[in-house]
């Protein structure tokens, strides 16, 4: 049995991403009383979620309060004004995870010290529990911690540890900014839909439906992409001819390869 966290469990920020990790942690069956929110102006719905679960909420930390988890939740431009308000929070037996996109660990440990930290990158699909976080450990973070943190991830989806911080930023341009890529493909799809004559909400209930039932299919089917695509395609059938254009050499792969490297290349800006 994993050894209970050595303090509560501080989430700063209860936004999209923060409140989806509270619920999922209070949905879980996770003591609420071992839960505290720092955050100047929770939504309804946080503080009604937070009072049902006896889990409390602070504008601004208790004197003498010492962190086990300190989970970061805030957007990466806020926090250099965050940082230093919650720094006393920090203690030897502390981890400090962080979900802010681009934001390093050397820059946590400019204003928290050289203590356990984490860098996490969910997606939002983490709202309905169906999100994945990629995660990154220094060499303080210990076993029995990484396993608390992982507990706290995996509420959302899967976690997967990488095993330098630079991966971090692949990951954010993989999976991090990928759930936009999803519904930017449904748009396309929806307008060529419209383009061949079909009314335009018609074509958008096909597009949607058609790709959430693709990534349900695929979530639920032992066979990997590619083998997916190839049940799907007939010879010479109309779905081959649409692959003809998207697997071209000008297709969707060099497509992607850019936008891809363009958003690893903005997450390594954001840390420097």
């Amino acid at each position: 049995m994993r050894a209970a966290v050595a303090g509560p469990i501080v989430l700063v920020g209860a936004g999209n991403m923060g409140g989806a990790m509270l619920s999922g942690w209070l949905g879980s069956g996770r003591d609420g009383s071992s839960i505290i929110v720092l955050d100047p102006s929770p939504s309804e719905a946080i503080k009604a979620k937070l009072a049902e679960k006896g889990a409390s909420s602070y504008a601004v930390a208790p004197d003498g309060m010492i962190a086990g988890i300190l989970f970061l939740a805030v957007k990466p431009q806020m926090m250099d004004t965050v940082l230093p308000t919650v720094a006393r929070l920090v203690g030897p037996q502390t981890v400090v995870v962080s979900v802010a996109a681009g934001t390093t660990l050397a820059s946590l440990s400019k204003h928290l010290g050289d203590a356990a930290m984490v860098r996490a990158m969910p997606n939002t699909p983490a709202m309905i529990g169906r999100g994945i976080t990629g995660a990154y450990g220094n060499a303080r973070v210990t076993d029995e911690q990484r396993g608390q943190v992982t507990d706290l991830l995996k509420v959302s989806g899967p976690v997967e540890w990488v095993s330098s911080e630079a991966d971090i930023d692949a990951v954010t341009a993989v999976s991090g900014s990928g759930p936009a890529y999803v519904f930017y493909l449904v748009e396309c799809m929806a307008e060529a839909g419209r383009k061949l004559g079909l009314p335009a909400d018609l074509a958008m209930r096909l597009a949607r439906e058609t790709v959430s039932g693709a990534g349900e299919l695929m979530r639920r089917s032992p066979d990997d992409a590619a083998q997916l695509r190839k049940n799907v395609t007939s010879p010479g059938g109309t779905t081959a001819a649409a692959l003809s254009v998207l697997m071209a050499d000008e297709g969707m792969q060099p497509l992607f390869d850019t936008a891809l490297a363009a958003a690893r290349k903005r997450a390594e800006e954001l840390g420097s």
